[in-house]
């Protein structure tokens, strides 16, 4: 287990995916999570039950942590969350808008009261603005960003299919709490940082966006095609499998052309010079190519394209990524018995992570209680500890 964060600690009031999603990358690295649930528990423990009685999204991003259940309309339980908080170095939260504030844990409040704190708030359209006071999920901000728009066939727009908004909120906050961590070594302070799920997502919009208003280009939905450079898409092979490869530059596109194409006149014929020559004649680009691919089976389609310098690979099904030889997998024990899950990208010293286990709701509750209650009975109601 990576102990990098050791010693750190993050009390999180998180529910769903994008606060957990950067608590789970806390915990990973070694910090003592501190998930603090409803006595329901976080919702997302009932999205499906399909991981041996369990949520999927749960078992995934909830492992390493200690859960402990707090009524937060209960005084007694906001005064042991408080004291949490005043020995935590990062406090996250992602309740609907207004809900932390109400419960009196407000990032201002909170920094004020401890200087050197972290705080993340994670909202779905940020503190101001129009929307900000709206309920967010992740289709919601999908389609409010413009994603659903680019993202499906001519025939109809698309979601994308994971929780593409929660986790580049979730990620952005991992990265920023990192960050502030870093500053406080050198300054002694802490911060407040905001992320939302819309400003997270847009951000990744930038080039659909940049090409409008710089250009007045209409990004077009194409399904496994790229829609801004060609030829780079899926194509279907002798064998009825789907290959897909990229042109990313004129070298390629030259060798593409005499190797794999046999076609070394179609290289500077009108139409075909350049990529966005290209975009404009994809129709019938494509419909050349096709004829190439459908006399050739997948192998043999994707031998000749890696004997000419392409990138391609093969349009997998779910079926086949769960055998997929690139992997990797990781152990992980849950109160139903030990999951292996898909590895997070990053390596350490080549590597592979060990994780805590995923918490039964409230496994921890009592424990916490008793690490706190004594002081929290002096601070809170005078009583001699």
């Amino acid at each position: 287990m990576r102990t990098s964060l050791k010693d750190i600690v993050v009390v999180a009031v998180e529910q769903a995916v994008a606060a957990p999603y950067a608590s789970s990358r806390l915990a990973d690295a070694g910090a003592r999570v501190i998930k603090i649930e409803r006595p329901e528990g976080d919702f997302a423990r009932n999205y499906d039950k399909l991981v041996c009685g369990q949520s999927a999204y749960f078992v995934w991003l909830n492992r390493g942590k200690e859960s402990v259940c707090l009524d937060l309309r209960a005084e007694a339980d906001r005064a042991l969350l408080a004291s949490l908080i005043a020995k935590a170095d990062v406090f996250i939260q992602n309740l609907k808008p207004g809900s932390i504030d109400k419960l009196g844990f407000a990032s201002a409040d909170l920094r004020s009261r401890h200087p050197r704190l972290i705080t993340c708030d994670i909202s779905g359209f940020g503190e101001g603005g129009p929307f900000s006071h709206l309920k967010a999920y992740d289709l919601i901000v999908q389609a409010e960003s413009g994603l659903c728009a680019i993202t499906g066939t001519q025939e109809g727009p698309a979601r994308v299919g994971v929780s593409v908004c929660d986790i580049s909120a979730g990620m952005t906050a991992h990265a920023a709490i990192l960050e502030a961590l870093f500053n406080r070594e050198r300054t002694g302070e802490g911060a407040s940082i905001q992320v939302s799920l819309f400003d997270a997502i847009v951000d990744w919009m930038n080039v659909p966006v940049l090409q409008h208003d710089y250009s007045n280009y209409r990004t077009v939905r194409a399904g496994v095609n790229h829609p801004s450079l060609a030829p780079y898409g899926a194509y279907r092979c002798a064998d009825g499998k789907d290959v897909i490869f990229s042109v990313q530059n004129d070298r390629e596109w030259v060798n593409f052309c005499a190797m794999f194409l046999k076609r070394p006149d179609l290289t500077r014929q009108p139409g075909f010079a350049d990529n966005m020559e290209r975009l404009d004649t994809r129709g019938r680009l494509d419909e050349i190519i096709q004829a190439r691919f459908s006399q050739l089976f997948s192998e043999e389609a994707m031998q000749e394209l890696e004997a000419a310098g392409l990138a391609y690979g093969r349009l997998r099904d779910i079926p086949a990524v769960s055998k997929h030889p690139h992997v990797r997998r990781v152990p992980v024990k849950t109160p139903e018995g030990t999951v292996d899950v898909i590895a997070p990208a990053a390596m350490f010293n080549s590597e592979e992570p060990s994780f805590g286990p995923v918490p039964a709701l409230g496994a921890h509750t009592d424990g916490v209680r008793r690490e706190l209650g004594e002081e929290v009975l002096s601070v809170h109601t005078g009583a001699a500890p």
